[in-house]
């Protein structure tokens, strides 16, 4: 494989796994339970980012008496979604497999926390294939902000700006194209800008084609 980069680094949700959509119909149940139409512009804000936003926008939207009901449904609910299947990506295990094969290091930057993105690694089989697992509970800053992507690349003993970065959200992808980063953009539930990052591609293998990557 010729590749002209000293490290890929992924994203998990809504990159690798399929998790946003999960999140999505576990949110809609939420909504209803609660007799609110679907927010729509909210669940869109909230794509990308960490437990700790997510938890702001919802107090600043509902109210906190109501954003803890909500959260109760909605956790129990992606936890229902999540122990019945959590499919990968179009393409997410062979481009994984090949980087391995070629000795490409290979680490993730995900916003989720160490014990929830563990667990999706081991119910998908792919941890196996990460040198660096960078999460939320691994950084003082989280996405927009470069600090896990920036993590990611000192673990693994790279330049950042020799990294290759796949993202899915415009959140993710800003952290990685501050973070100095070659940006893969493979949109999820959301359409994207495209402003945040170097390629946009309608799927992984798509995305690593265009970056030059000879799979």
């Amino acid at each position: 494989m010729n590749l002209p980069y000293d490290a890929v680094i992924f994203d998990l949700d809504g990159t690798l796994v399929d998790t946003e959509s999960i999140i999505v119909k576990a949110a809609e149940v939420a909504f209803a339970v609660h007799g609110m139409e679907m927010d729509h512009a909210l669940m869109h804000a909230m794509i990308g980012v960490d437990a700790v936003t997510c938890r702001r926008l919802l107090v600043e939207t509902m109210g906190a008496m109501t954003a803890d009901a909500f959260t109760a449904v909605w956790d129990r609910e992606i936890a229902k979604g999540y122990q019945r299947d959590i499919p990968l990506k179009d393409g997410a295990r062979d481009v994984l497999e090949k980087l391995q094969i070629a000795g490409i290091p290979v680490a993730l930057a995900t916003s989720s926390g160490r014990q929830n993105a563990d667990a999706k690694l081991e119910r998908t089989d792919i941890g196996q294939y990460f040198r660096a697992t960078i999460t939320l509970d691994d950084v003082e800053n989280a996405k927009p902000a470069p600090e896990p992507y920036l993590n990611a690349a000192n673990a693994l003993g790279v330049d950042p700006t020799r990294c290759l970065a796949f993202e899915d959200s415009e959140t993710g992808a800003r952290a990685a194209m501050d973070a100095g980063m070659k940006v893969v953009q493979v949109p999820d539930v959301v359409q994207v800008s495209g402003e945040n990052a170097h390629i946009v591609a309608t799927t992984l293998l798509e995305g690593a084609e265009k970056a030059g990557l000879d799979l």
